[in-house]
């Protein structure tokens, strides 16, 4: 049940499982004393650090990032030519140069020393020079910043470029408008190329009074999973250095960009101005069967996996979000805007698709200019406070809320849920509902509808599928939501106990608690390894899991560019147990972890057999894998036995990268893991809407 046969195509080298070039290539061969001096370069930015008074923790951040791309060149061998040494050594210079500009504490406004110190004399080698490159030529150009922030999941720095007009003066308050650009696929584009390209080139587009923001996105990942978090985090950090205008915030994108645009797009309808994808996949079976001629054949599980990241399933989200597609006459990657703008009209509604006339996969000046124009257009009015309509469509409560509307629970994953509201902007919100059992309302903005301070207002109302509940009994509107709850058919105002706390939901999947094995790897996490070696005698079982042990941590930080926390069950803190998922490998009689949390799920794992519902597996080379809520916090999982689920073949294709197990599976270890899958899959499924037991698919 692999879900990846083996096929051959146009470029069979790259759909060979068992023949898995590597991703990132090896860089060219660096002699010793160039590698020492790159080497000292990195200590010397973190020794300088270390010695740094104290400043906000942030702005260490976007000195460290320097160091951590020299650092990570070095350590997978990715420098691919005499130039990335050459800006190695630039970046080395900034991050001194940055590090003498921090101040113990924020300048006037709150913008960061060392920002406002580049914003008035930039650094020529890291602007876009005219033929002089002096520096009244510089002011006229926009200013190019890269930095780095700390991400929330593993605490690794992950790096960012900056484009800012040159019309924009520190000293204002008004607020700019800000696009963020998803860059391409490029293999050979680790964090210090990155830095270095974002240090001299300003990009595709560069709208006037505008604020490009260029996200890392963990490397070559097409903005899902951690790379997807990591655009989110990188708009908050820049949000906190320079005055953007929330109703501004547009999502745009080319190749694996657009790829990623489509899918930030549809998971996020109520954070963007506007969208524009450019010649980027959509989908992975119709993409990998023109692209690279290659016939996926899902299983079961996969298939619905496949909900996560295919935008066409999401495609009514674009209902109420002006999205502009693009992609060149003859490039075969106009597949993908070509699907999303049939399915969005089959929904009845329409995507404007921008063709560059007899163009492959690039940009057409001409359409460039038509994009730009629609987006001025729709900028002139901007995003609205308030959508007196909302209609949402999820897969899975990881995408759980569009404006005012948030799905809290389901009858059923990866099968579509839908909510479709409508503010009757006076005291009414009517509202229809599909695979829903729980439901968040509100904050209603009611302001400029009518005068709150009317002694005569009634309180709002609420109609759901039909039913009327209500008044609600709240006056103030905007600052109040309901909670809604399906019975049987009925829907009920929700009650909390407050003596509870929060437990009592944390016996169904809702939002950020839902599944499957990947969405661990989305929020905070760490690898525990047991204080003692394994007194079990089974070799083959003990030898894969140290094996995986090994590989999962690895690739965490090769392909996703992660750092990788790693604890003793004695060296975990309470801070730790509450506020992290824990990744363990082992089995119950190796792991204390994976017996807690085998002794709560709803399988079972002897020394002799696995038991899944009413089938029994030989547990001697047989391992479970699976995520479940954690025994210590309600809001956090155990995973036992894997890290993220594609593996190295699907590098090689962004539409690939895609979750490849669901909730849990019994493993046959006897052959090893492949470049596809950790052993061969007896068998898989996901746990019901209550994390009880659900017959596999």
């Amino acid at each position: 049940l692999t879900g990846f046969p083996s096929t051959f195509a146009d470029g069979p080298a790259d759909n060979l499982p068992e023949h898995v070039r590597q991703v990132p290539p090896p860089g060219i061969p660096l002699t010793a004393s160039v590698r020492d001096e790159l080497a000292k370069q990195a200590t010397a930015i973190r020794s300088a650090v270390d010695a740094t008074d104290s400043v906000a923790v942030a702005d260490l951040a976007e000195v460290l990032v320097f160091a951590r791309a020299i650092e990570m060149a070095l350590e997978f061998d990715t420098i691919y030519s005499e130039g990335d040494v050459e800006q190695a050594r630039r970046l080395s210079e900034l991050a001194m140069r940055r590090l003498r500009a921090l101040a113990p504490q924020a300048t006037k406004g709150g913008m960061p020393s060392w920002l406002r110190e580049e914003l008035r004399h930039p650094v020529k080698s890291f602007s876009k020079q005219t033929s002089d490159g002096s520096d009244a030529a510089l002011s006229n150009l926009p200013r190019l910043i890269v930095g780095g922030f700390r991400s929330q999941i593993d605490r690794s720095i992950q790096p960012y470029g900056l484009v800012i007009p040159a019309s924009f003066d520190p000293e204002s308050s008004r607020k700019l408008r800000l696009d963020v650009w998803l860059h391409g696929r490029g293999e050979k584009v680790g964090e210090l190329q990155f830095l270095s390209q974002r240090s001299r080139q300003v990009g595709e587009f560069t709208p006037e009074h505008t604020i490009v923001l260029h996200p890392f996105g963990r490397y070559s990942n097409a903005f899902k999973f951690a790379g997807e978090m990591d655009v989110l985090e990188a708009i908050e950090h820049v949000q906190k250095l320079l005055p953007i205008d929330e109703s501004r915030i547009n999502i745009r994108g080319f190749s694996m960009g657009g790829a990623g645009c489509w899918q930030m797009a549809v998971h996020y309808p109520d954070r963007w101005m506007a969208a524009t994808p450019g010649a980027g996949f959509c989908e992975t079976i119709e993409f990998l069967e023109g692209f690279q001629n290659e016939q996926f054949r899902p299983t079961a599980f996969q298939t619905r996996l496949l909900h996560w990241y295919d935008c066409p399933d999401w495609a009514n989200n674009l209902r109420h979000l002006p999205t502009i597609a693009y992609s060149g006459e003859i490039d075969r990657q106009k597949q993908a805007a070509d699907l999303m703008v049939q399915t969005a009209h089959d929904l009845g509604f329409e995507i404007p698709h921008v063709v560059g006339p007899d163009t492959a996969h690039k940009l057409h000046p001409d359409s460039k200019r038509e994009i730009e124009y629609r987006l001025a257009e729709i900028a002139a009015e901007g995003r609205p406070p308030f959508p007196h309509r909302v209609d949402f469509t999820t897969y899975t409560l990881r995408y759980p809320r569009s404006a005012w509307v948030k799905i809290e629970g389901m009858h059923e994953h990866w099968r579509e849920a839908r909510v479709q509201a409508e503010f009757d902007g006076v005291e009414t919100v009517n509202v229809n509902t599909v695979n829903v059992t729980h439901l968040t309302l509100g904050p209603i903005d009611t302001r400029a509808s009518r005068d709150e301070s009317s002694a005569g207002v009634a309180p709002w109302g609420i109609v759901v599928d039909g039913q009327v509940i209500g008044p609600t009994g709240n006056r103030g509107m905007p600052r109040h939501a309901v909670s809604l709850v399906k019975r049987g058919a009925r829907w009920l105002i929700e009650e909390v106990d407050p003596s509870i706390g929060g437990s009592q939901l944390a016996v169904r999947k809702r939002p950020d608690l839902q599944g499957p094995i990947d969405d661990a790897f989305l929020t905070p996490f760490v690898f525990v390894t047991p204080d003692s070696a394994p007194g079990h005698s089974n070799s083959a079982v003990e030898a894969w899991v140290a094996s995986e042990s090994a590989r999962a941590q690895r690739e965490w930080r090769r392909h996703f560019r992660g750092d990788v926390v790693t604890k003793t069950v004695s060296e975990l803190t309470d801070s730790d147990r509450l506020t992290r998922n824990l990744i363990v490998f082992g089995t119950p009689w190796s792991h204390p972890l994976v017996a807690e949390a085998m002794g709560r799920m709803p399988l079972s794992w002897e020394p002799e057999q696995i038991v899944a519902g009413n089938e029994a597996f030989s547990a001697e080379n047989a391992v479970v894998i699976a995520i479940y809520p954690s025994p210590f916090a309600e809001d956090r999982y155990v995973v036992i036995n894997s890290g993220f689920t594609f593996r190295e073949y699907a590098y090689l294709n962004n539409a690939r990268q895609i979750p490849m197990l669901p909730d849990w599976a019994i493993v046959d270890v006897t052959e090893g893991a492949t470049t596809q899958m950790p052993g061969k899959i007896l068998r898989a499924g996901f746990f019901d809407e209550s994390w009880q037991w659900k017959p596999a698919d």
